[in-house]
Parts: structure tokens; C-alpha cells; sequence
């Protein structure tokens, strides 16, 4: 996992700027899973994974944290017993940006 976390954009060293309507939408079109949720500053992508039990939702859990640390941006996450629901935005743009869908898609491959 370190591996192809690490081949992906250093998100510690790039500037984010946020996304338009038109490219907002055609990178949701491309997260599959992925909704938006919220509105104007609060607007984020969000998708809610499913697990057999706690230690598994826990273990994602610790997979994202990895994952976020290491792009220094960090979700929302909302964690139950059987599942966990992450949501992306970038508060500093107060929208979306690239670096939410670049997150989504790490996060996702967790379990592909």
C-alpha cells in the first residue's frame, strides 16, 4: 500500500484551488460509489463502505488514516459497526479539489 501511496501527487507540496461545476462533475461521473453531499462551502464527495464487523471497519479506518496523514488532508469520517461513510473536501478552497477525488481514489483501492 505505501508503495502506490507514495507514487501518487505529494498534495504536502502542491497548491489547491477548487474545482468549477463542469470538472466537479466529471470526476464524480469517473468515482464510481462517489456522491456529492452539501452545498456551497460545505459541499463534499462522500461514499459509505461496508464491512462484516467492527475490527474490519476499524482496520479500513486505519488504512484511511494512513492514507491522509500522508497526503495531509483529512476527511470526515463517520464510524459504525458495519460500515464507515468518508466525505472529502478541502476546507482551505471551501468546495472540492483535485485533491479530494486523488484521496477517493486511494481509498478505494484499499479495497479493489
Amino acid at each position: 500500500m505505501t508503495d502506490s501511496i507514495l507514487k501518487k501527487k505529494d498534495w504536502t507540496l502542491l497548491s489547491r484551488r477548487p474545482l468549477s461545476g463542469p470538472e466537479i462533475v466529471t470526476r464524480l461521473a469517473a468515482a464510481a460509489g462517489w456522491k456529492l453531499a452539501g452545498d456551497g462551502p460545505d459541499i463534499a464527495i462522500e461514499k459509505t463502505y461496508n464491512f462484516v464487523n467492527y475490527y474490519e471497519t476499524i482496520s479500513f479506518v486505519n488504512a484511511v488514516a494512513f492514507i491522509a496523514n500522508a497526503q495531509d488532508h483529512h476527511p470526515d469520517l463517520s464510524v459504525h459497526y458495519n460500515r464507515c461513510v468518508v466525505r472529502w473536501n478541502t476546507h482551505d478552497v471551501q468546495g472540492l479539489s483535485e485533491t479530494d477525488f486523488e484521496c477517493a481514489s486511494q481509498v478505494d483501492a484499499l479495497l479493489a
